[in-house]
């Protein structure tokens, strides 16, 4: 299975990005694409910005990418509750190539944060909407308190979310 990883941010250091590779390398024998988001640079989306100039390339290159892969293992980042404003910008550019987003291919949808809620809010909001974008939603997983339970070394560190993150990559390797 070739899959797609990435954190929905751009920062250097997106816990959201160390989460999403970890829960990609659990699924055996899996060829893992290692997603930067750093790489698509975009113009904020407006429909002016469509008319006079197009689809960037960039969000061309990224629905080149989800469409040559046979899954995707996304973490979102929670920005006040929400996308972040990069994530956002990149889905939206996306949607307006084909608004079935991605390309009905399985995902195992993740989110974390430094917090006790491990980006629930924003989890919850692309349950709601990514099905009709065309994502085919294998499970989720929110990872609460990131740094208090994820080791770069070891992975999850509390036994019950490790177990519970393991029930998820299972469903997602079919």
């Amino acid at each position: 299975m070739k899959l797609l990883a990435f954190g929905a941010s751009t920062s250097s250091t997106s816990i959201n990005r160390q989460l999403a590779n970890y829960a990609a390398s659990q699924i055996a024998e899996a060829e893992v694409t290692d997603l930067d988001l750093r790489q698509f640079d975009l113009p904020i989306y407006s429909s002016d910005e469509e008319e006079s100039k197009g689809i960037p390339s960039a969000a061309r290159d990224f629905k080149s990418l989800i469409e040559s892969h046979d899954g995707i293992v996304v973490s979102l980042a929670e920005h006040n509750g929400s996308y972040s404003a990069a994530f956002k910008n990149l889905y939206d550019w996306t949607s307006r190539i084909d608004v079935n987003v991605w390309a009905d291919k399985p995902m195992l949808l993740l989110a974390t944060s430094p917090g006790g809620r491990g980006g629930a809010t924003v989890l919850a909001a692309a349950e709601a909407t990514f099905s009709r974008m065309g994502a085919d939603l294998k499970a989720t997983f929110s990872l609460p308190s990131f740094y208090d339970n994820f080791d770069a070394g070891s992975g999850i560190t509390d036994p019950e979310l490790s177990a519970r993150l393991q029930a998820a990559v299972q469903t997602m390797a079919g």
